[in-house]
């Protein structure tokens, strides 16, 4: 079982970093206690936004924190890229400055319960995403 409050960091430089973070972050999802779906979502997230450190910035970070107590994970990625110009274009989705759909950012918005975004043109990214484990009538994790 996951400790009550716990924190892992992983680092983010390759896309290997990113499939290890994903893995890794799906595993304690499921050990909390969150439906295969909801935990899927979440290594979903990791995913999307590693992808979008190594492939813009080139190294940053992704921490994830756990708390059994509150019932929550929650996925914070860093880096000291280029910066967002317009977060609202991005979440709105669509938007990319790459050949991709533009999609990464504001899909993984509509996957987590809450979705927080704070970025500096030439300085970096932080990017917080929270998913609550809610629990079913029959007492598992549904969201």
């Amino acid at each position: 079982m996951v400790q009550s409050m716990a924190e892992m960091i992983f680092p983010i430089g390759s896309l290997p970093d990113v499939v290890k973070a994903r893995r890794r972050v799906l595993e304690i999802a499921l050990e909390m206690g969150f439906a295969h779906a909801e935990a899927t979502k979440v290594a979903v997230v990791v995913s999307e936004l590693g992808r979008n450190i190594e492939r813009y910035a080139g190294s940053g970070s992704i921490t994830v924190i756990t708390d059994t107590d509150q019932c929550f994970i929650q996925i914070v990625a860093q880096d000291e890229g280029p910066g967002i110009p317009d977060v609202e274009r991005v979440l709105a989705g669509g938007y990319s400055t790459s050949k991709g759909l533009g999609l990464g950012i504001s899909g993984s918005r509509r996957l987590v319960d809450e979705f927080d975004v704070q970025s500096e043109v030439g300085v970096g990214t932080t990017i917080k995403a929270l998913k609550y484990l809610h629990w079913g009538r029959d007492g598992s994790g549904v969201g």
